[in-house]
């Protein structure tokens, strides 16, 4: 796949089959959108074209919009290549971009920078300087400019019934299998394994500490989840606590993963958590050794969850 940072950027021999939006969780509404645009672009006479933006829109133009997002953006760009996407537009959004007219963002984006030969679109994108263009626009721009437009009806998309909204509220509930089921795969964590406290190893649950620098990345609500990752080759399952550790008065979120069967080093090592339950939530336990008595109730529940795996 190949990635362009800015719209000014791109170039190919080539007409374009496009689609546009945020993408956020690349979930199974986007993959039918997405799929679209691979299968018109079999035959090889066109390319296959995704314009997405970053920062996300709503951080540039809504004041206080503390939104947090499913992927971080190199976990999108990962998601998009491997459902197949030959181009990947990544734009900065920022005030001025959100300020073009409809007509000029069809004209001098779509058309004369992209070369556009089809445009898939959900039925309610809207688009253009405050959002004030629709469907139908669009539509008459294919009939002036000479590129066809390809609306995903309402049927289709409700069928699914998904949104990045729904994923967001269902992780923020802990409700791993609903969010999880939207987005057609595991919602996992990427970030590099950095030491803590070492209270894990002490009482024979050694944890990897991840440490996830984009501030923007949705992490799930606090407590105990089973967990899975591909560690030097071989898929690893294991509890993750995420919270503040208020046993040993700890104040800043944490996440710690404690591997099932595995020992090797993993410090400095980026790895992602792929999230399947939530066994619990966060608690405050009297006394390290209480701490350690869970700990080893929440295994016993690991162990039965994976052996109906």
């Amino acid at each position: 796949m190949k990635i362009f940072h800015s719209i000014k950027y791109f170039s190919s021999p080539k007409k374009t089959i496009l689609t546009l939006g945020t993408f956020d969780g690349v979930h199974i509404g986007h993959k039918k959108i997405l799929e679209k645009v691979i299968q018109n672009t079999l035959d090889e006479r066109y390319e296959s074209l995704v314009l997405t933006f970053f920062p996300h829109p709503r951080m540039i133009l809504q004041e206080r919009s503390e939104i947090k997002l499913l992927n971080t953006i190199t976990e999108k760009i990962n998601l998009l290549e491997q459902l197949g996407i030959q181009n990947l537009v990544i734009h900065p959004f920022d005030e001025s971009f959100s300020r073009l007219t409809a007509e000029d963002f069809v004209k001098k984006v779509l058309v004369d920078q992209f070369k556009i030969h089809k445009i898939i679109i959900g039925y309610d994108h809207r688009f253009g300087r405050n959002r004030t263009a629709d469907i139908h626009n669009l539509i008459e721009f294919g009939e002036k400019y000479g590129f066809e437009v390809e609306q995903i009806s309402a049927q289709e998309i409700n069928d699914i019934s998904v949104s990045s909204t729904k994923i967001r509220n269902a992780i923020q509930e802990g409700n791993m299998y609903l969010a999880n089921k939207y987005l057609g795969y595991e919602y996992f964590l990427t970030g590099t394994v950095i030491k803590g406290k070492q209270l894990g190893r002490t009482i024979g649950f050694p944890t990897a500490n991840l440490n996830i620098e984009e501030d923007y990345k949705l992490i799930p609500q606090k407590g105990v989840y089973i967990v899975s990752s591909q560690l030097n080759g071989e898929k690893v399952f294991g509890m993750m606590n995420i919270g503040l550790n208020p046993t040993v008065g700890g104040e800043k979120l944490s996440v710690e993963i404690h591997y099932l069967n595995f020992n090797a080093d993993l410090y400095d090592q980026q790895i992602s958590v792929s999230i399947l339950k939530r066994i619990r939530g966060e608690e405050k336990f009297d006394s390290v050794d209480l701490l350690k008595v869970q700990i080893e109730k929440d295994k016993i529940q690991t162990l039965s969850y994976l052996e109906n795996l």
